[in-house]
């Protein structure tokens, strides 16, 4: 059985990993080469969550990343010719290929996450009073 404080704190670091993942793609927003210095444009990053195995009575349970996956898209292709990272044949000779990550799309995203993880530590902080007003009634 879980309580409550687990439920909560499963959600608070599931929500730290969805918006570490956010500031990824932002920060990589310009990356044009890969980690083996290939060019290859930035994909982003999205986290999938999943229930958690273990509940609390009610049937009340936390939740957990299940993985962080890529989306696949084509980048987005800037006519830059004289770019060193330029292609130089084919149906896109000339053009640079960037990330498709929307920018607007990500604050979108990790205010969510934000609001999320703010709603759970207030949901930590009504748990611990009620936790202390009963230990007191006890007392």
């Amino acid at each position: 059985m879980i309580s409550p404080l687990d439920i909560s704190t499963s959600a608070l670091v599931a929500q730290r990993t969805r918006l570490n993942t956010i500031s990824g793609n932002i920060a990589n927003m310009s990356t044009l080469k890969n980690e083996d210095g290939e060019s290859k444009p930035y994909q982003e990053r999205f986290v999938i969550f999943k229930t958690d195995e273990q509940q609390a009575e009610g049937g009340a349970a936390g939740v957990k990343v299940d993985r962080v996956e890529i989306k696949q898209s084509e980048p987005k292709y800037r006519y830059q010719p004289e770019h060193p990272l330029a292609i130089t044949e084919g149906k896109w000779k000339g053009y640079v290929a960037y990330p498709d990550i929307d920018m607007n799309q990500q604050f979108v995203d990790a205010l969510e996450a934000s609001r999320a993880y703010e709603a759970n530590v207030g949901m930590i902080e009504m748990t611990k009073g009620i936790t202390r007003q009963n230990l007191s009634i006890l007392a």
